[in-house]
């Protein structure tokens, strides 16, 4: 079991620092920090990674395999496009501030309990999960949106429509998991949403 966690950790240290050569690249070229913010955020993964919470409450199924290596897959991915952006870079540098903001937020409020396949490491409810199920995601949605103005392409367009679909399909197999705690369930009986207040 540990080779496989080994495995794992190992695999996302190499799309973090793929993602990284790419995004640093694109900074020197063009001085846009959008994607810097989107690599600040996937650095925590990395550290989170390494050091979460050992569980034997994991969900192996090949669904949640799948919807889990896309939705961590599309990010490595992207590619800074050389067209012209929709928006000014201040605006989805703000936007994209504002998704991070929030994923830092769920991040250090989950700690070690963060992980990346679905697994039950401990039920968090405070911070940002007191407004949402899965603040973390919708941070992500948030910085997401924010790159594919900035770097507009038909590439980083699908790469994200797919991977933005597998993580609302992860959250989902993720509270399956979580379900089964009488602390979870207490939990979602009091926030109703799982990625957006009002709406979802």
């Amino acid at each position: 079991m540990w080779v496989g966690d080994l495995l794992a950790r190992g695999i996302v240290a190499g799309l973090f620092l793929a993602l990284a050569a790419n995004l640093f690249n694109d900074f020197m070229q063009t001085g846009h920090v959008t994607g810097l913010l989107l690599l600040a955020s996937e650095l925590l993964v990395a550290v989170f990674t390494m050091t979460r919470r050992r569980t034997n409450d994991v969900d192996r199924s090949m669904k949640a395999l799948l919807l889990t290596g896309t939705s961590v897959l599309g990010p490595a991915l992207l590619r800074a496009s050389t067209g012209n952006a929709l928006a000014p870079d201040a605006l989805t540098v703000t936007v994209s501030a504002v998704g991070l903001l929030i994923v830092v937020a769920g991040k250090l409020t989950l700690g070690r309990s963060f992980g990346i396949v679905p697994a039950n490491r401990g039920v968090v409810t405070g911070g940002p999960y007191d407004l949402v199920r899965h603040p973390i995601y919708l941070g992500y949605m948030i910085t997401h949106l924010a790159f594919l103005v900035a770097h507009p392409s038909l590439q980083n367009l699908i790469v994200l429509a797919i991977a933005d679909a597998a993580l609302v399909a992860r959250a989902l197999v993720e509270e399956r998991t979580l379900e089964k705690d009488s602390l979870y369930q207490a939990y979602c009986r009091r926030v109703g949403w799982h990625l957006v207040p009002g709406v979802f």
